[in-house]
């Protein structure tokens, strides 16, 4: 086998982990339905793209000592995560239970689910501890299964991710029809966003 299946279970504990792009998900599904749960998960997703790249060419490795870099995306990602929170809580944000989604709702959507991801300077540091461990000795140094164990990692998100939004998308009829439950879930959400916006701003490298 390719890749270990040591590696594949990893993977698959560390992507069901509830973090912002799972929560994020699952809140596009609940309040916009499955197209939105799909875009959501392809924007998260298409946000791992630069940090694995980033930890494949062992540029993860410059960006971890510049402490310049480091403090710069954690407080854009620190930002962004309470600009979310903020969102969530607006009645035509991110839970607006808007029936109908544009082809222009969906790219947005898509690039806030990406955005939660670039802007998340933990994520190269995790790809650089996280991928050398499972590299063979006889690929020691090699870039291209460096790159395709980071490839295997995003397929089993966008996967993942499209697991959680279809349930999210599914229990959205329960959602719509109690006003009290939909008040409710806008601060579980915004809170949620707010607590990872607060333990990333008090987050060492």
């Amino acid at each position: 086998m390719i890749v270990s299946v040591e590696y594949l279970l990893t993977c698959l504990i560390v992507i069901l982990l509830p973090g912002s792009g799972v929560i994020y998900t699952i809140a596009v599904g609940v309040g916009r339905g499955y197209k939105a749960a799909v875009a959501g998960a392809i924007g998260c997703t298409f946000g791992i793209v630069p940090a694995a790249t980033a930890s494949v060419f062992g540029l993860a490795a410059i960006f971890h000592t510049s402490a310049i870099i480091f403090i710069a995306i954690k407080y854009l990602g620190v930002a962004y995560l309470f600009y979310m929170a903020w969102n969530t809580l607006r009645n035509d944000g991110l839970l607006s239970l808007n029936e109908v989604v544009s082809e222009k709702s969906l790219v947005r959507i898509a690039v806030e689910g990406t955005l939660l991801n670039v802007l998340n300077p933990k994520l190269s540091l995790f790809f650089l501890a996280f991928l050398p461990q499972f590299v063979p000795m006889e690929k020691a140094g090699s870039i291209g299964y460096m790159a395709l164990l980071a490839f295997v990692f995003m397929v089993m998100t966008l996967l993942v991710f499209l697991v959680y939004g279809v349930f999210a998308a599914k229990a959205r009829a329960y959602v719509v029809e109690s006003p009290t439950v939909v008040m409710w879930m806008r601060r579980l959400f915004a809170g949620t966003f707010a607590f990872l916006g607060l333990r990333l701003a008090l987050a060492d490298r």
